[in-house]
């Protein structure tokens, strides 16, 4: 007698979608080929993609490809419309359209004066601009379900789709859950593909977990929190300016554990430059008291 399929089933389908889609953002995304990956009928398994994660396939699509291009408007040279085509755009017009949209500036004033841009002025400009504190904050250890991501930290959304789908077949998600990225390596110095991090929620009690879901702690303790507010692809140059100028600064050097991100609003709700996220550096003081 054939077994029934559970939703488990429907949500490991729909996880090799969302790794297909990573893995080949700058290839055309057939709705029949993701069908396959998903091993399910081309009729119905975007209604059941949709009803799970919340936004439709194109949704999703564009959403990454904007994300990756953005990508490459703050951190590279690349010709405009070579970054149109590297994201998946055969039209620069309609990539300049859907950016702008989506960014709220077309792709050649992002580069110039997008949100990355500002943590590169002078330290006393910065230093002296209300539009960038940064707290400190006693936080008690805090207990994280993550799934672990190998490779950029651009793309730990791959990880968190995975964590999301996993937790929500459960029941275990709920309003106001608050959502980790736990980044355990250097960009600047470690190899892309070596780059270990964590995408997680909050839990306040131990829960019954099988791979690849994890369980993991955040060190309670003293923290500096720096809030950026605008696209992920941007906030590279945030930590820069929070190591390379506020901290050398402040009296204290970094504790001997990983930084981590909390993603205060979601990015399927709100456009890329009013996304919220308050970046979490663990301290000690350096006269150890």
């Amino acid at each position: 007698m054939r077994q029934p399929i559970q939703l488990k089933d429907y949500v490991q389908r729909l996880n090799r979608v969302t790794t297909y889609i990573f893995d080949h953002l700058d290839e055309p995304l057939d709705l029949i080929k993701l069908a396959d990956v998903a091993c399910m009928s081309p009729y119905h398994w975007h209604r059941l993609y949709h009803a799970l994660n919340g936004e439709t396939i194109a949704e999703t699509v564009r959403r990454l490809r904007l994300q990756r291009a953005a990508v490459y408007l703050a951190h590279t040279d690349l010709p405009i419309a070579k970054v149109a085509l590297k994201s998946g755009y055969d039209s620069l017009q309609s990539f300049t359209r859907l950016f702008k949209q989506s960014y709220g500036l077309p792709p050649a004033t992002y580069r110039t004066k997008g949100g990355h841009q500002l943590f590169r002025l002078s330290p006393e400009t910065i230093s002296s601009n209300s539009d960038y504190p940064v707290r400190l904050l006693e936080i008690p250890s805090l207990k994280v379900i993550a799934v672990n991501h190998r490779g950029a930290y651009i793309h730990v959304g791959k990880a968190f789709y995975q964590v999301y789908t996993l937790l929500g077949a459960k029941g275990w998600l709920k309003p106001g859950q608050r959502s980790v990225g736990i980044y355990f390596d250097d960009p600047d110095i470690t190899p892309e593909k070596q780059l270990h991090s964590q995408a997680g929620i909050i839990v306040e009690h131990d829960l019954l977990i099988t791979p690849p879901l994890v369980k993991t702690e955040i060190r309670g303790g003293l923290y500096a929190v720096l809030r950026y507010i605008g696209p992920y692809a941007s906030m590279h140059a945030a930590y820069r300016w929070l190591y390379g100028q506020w901290l050398p600064q402040s009296g204290y050097e970094a504790a001997n554990a990983p930084i981590f991100e909390e993603y205060v609003n979601n990015p399927r709700e709100v456009p890329a430059m009013e996304l919220i996220t308050d970046i979490y550096l663990p301290l000690q003081s350096l006269t150890n008291e």
